[in-house]
C-alpha cells in the first residue's frame, strides 16, 4: 500500500508537507504543492479521507450553494469550483438553493451538517442582513458570492453590475445612439434593479431623458426576449440600439429582429451582457459584458479555505466588467467619427 512517506520521498518534500498540502492548512508554494499532486498521481495515492473526517470531525470539503444549475453562466462556476478545491487537496460539495432565500438556508444547514470545512453560498435574492446574521450564527465559515455585505468585506465576493450596465449603455450612446431600448433580467433582484439603474445613469449623464416605454422586464430566457423584442417592435416606439441585460434574451431578441427584416446593426444595433460562448457565434457576432466568473469563484474558495485555517483576511474588492465589442454594434443616427470634428 503506498502511503504519505512514499508521496513525500516521490515529490522530494517531508511528510509533514504533503500532510498540509492534503489538508489545506498552512502555508505551501505552488510549485510544491503541485509536486505532490504530481507524485500522488504517480504513485496511484487516494488518501483515506473518511478516516481523517471521523477523526477530525471534519470532511475536507468545501460546500457551494448555487441558485440554480441551469445555464452556461454556472456551468463554468461549478468546472471552476471543482478545480480551485482540488488545488487545496479538498473535495466539492455541491446542493442547489433553487433560487429561494429559504431553500438557500435549508442547503447552507445541510453542508453545515456535513462537516464542511467552508462554504460558499452564491445568492440572487437573500439580503444583507440575512446574509450578515447567517455568517454570524453558523460554525463553518461561510463566503457569499454575487452580493455586497457592507459589513463583512472580507467574505463576500461581488461585481460592480451598475458600473457594467452604465459602461455598455455609455458605449452605445458615444456610438451616436439616443433612443435605446432596454430588457432586463428578472428586476426582482438586486441585479435586475442595478443593471437597469445602470443603464438609467447613462442616460442621465448624457441629458437623455428616461422612456419607460422603451423598457420591457425580462427573465433572463431566449423565449421572453424573443416576445418582449417583438413587443418593442410592434410598439413602434422609435429606437435604435437595444440594450439587453443578459445575452439569452440578446439572442432571442437578435431573431425577432431578423424576423420583424430589422438588419443588425445598420438598422438597430444589439448589446448583451454576460459575454455567454454562443455570443461570438451569433451573426453578426454580439457585443457583451464579460463577467469573470472564473476569478470570482476562484476567489471565493480561496478566501474561505483561508478562513476555516484562520489565516488573515484582506477585504475583497468588487469585480469589475469587461466590454466586449463585436459586430453587432453600428453607428447611431447621432454619430459624430472623428474625422468630422477636425
Amino acid at each position: 500500500m503506498v502511503t504519505m512517506l512514499d508521496v513525500a520521498l516521490r515529490a522530494g518534500v517531508s511528510k509533514a508537507t504533503v500532510s498540509r498540502v492534503l489538508n489545506g492548512i498552512g502555508q505551501v508554494k505552488e510549485s510544491t504543492r503541485e509536486q505532490v499532486f504530481t507524485a500522488m498521481e504517480e504513485l496511484g495515492y487516494r488518501p483515506n479521507f473518511l478516516a481523517r473526517s471521523l477523526a477530525n470531525r471534519s470532511s475536507n470539503s468545501v460546500g457551494l450553494v448555487v441558485s440554480t444549475f441551469d445555464g452556461f453562466y454556472f456551468g463554468r462556476l461549478l468546472q471552476q469550483a471543482s478545480r480551485q478545491t482540488e488545488v487545496w487537496g479538498k473535495q466539492l460539495i455541491v446542493t442547489d438553493g433553487h433560487d429561494t432565500p429559504q431553500k438557500e438556508l435549508e442547503a447552507v444547514q445541510m453542508l453545515v451538517d456535513r462537516h464542511c470545512d467552508a462554504i460558499v453560498l452564491y445568492t440572487r435574492f437573500m439580503n444583507e442582513r440575512t446574509l450578515l446574521s447567517l455568517m454570524n450564527s453558523i460554525k463553518v465559515p461561510l463566503v457569499v458570492i454575487n452580493r455586497d455585505v457592507s459589513q463583512a468585506r472580507d467574505r463576500c465576493v461581488f461585481f460592480e453590475q451598475q458600473d457594467a450596465a452604465f459602461q455598455a449603455t455609455d458605449y452605445l450612446i458615444e456610438q451616436g445612439h439616443r433612443d435605446i431600448a432596454c430588457i432586463t433580467v428578472p428586476i426582482s433582484t438586486p441585479t435586475g434593479q442595478a443593471r437597469l439603474m445602470g443603464y438609467r445613469k447613462a442616460l442621465q449623464k448624457h441629458g437623455i431623458a428616461f422612456n419607460e416605454d422603451r423598457v420591457k422586464y425580462g427573465d433572463s430566457s431566449m423565449v421572453l426576449g424573443h416576445k418582449l423584442c417583438q413587443e418593442l417592435l410592434e410598439s413602434q416606439v422609435p429606437f435604435s440600439a437595444l440594450f439587453a441585460c443578459n445575452d439569452d434574451m440578446a439572442l432571442g431578441a437578435s431573431k425577432a429582429l431578423h424576423q420583424a427584416g430589422v438588419r443588425i446593426p445598420q438598422d438597430i444595433s444589439l448589446f448583451g451582457f454576460d459575454d455567454a460562448p454562443s455570443a461570438q457565434w451569433l451573426e453578426p457576432a454580439l457585443s457583451s459584458v464579460y463577467l469573470p466568473i472564473d476569478s470570482m469563484i476562484t476567489t471565493a474558495i480561496d478566501q474561505a479555505i483561508k478562513l476555516a485555517n484562520g489565516e488573515p483576511l484582506k477585504a475583497i474588492p468588487p469585480f469589475v466588467g469587461k466590454l466586449v465589442l463585436r459586430e453587432s454594434v453600428g453607428p447611431g443616427p447621432y454619430y459624430i467619427s472623428n474625422a468630422s470634428n477636425s
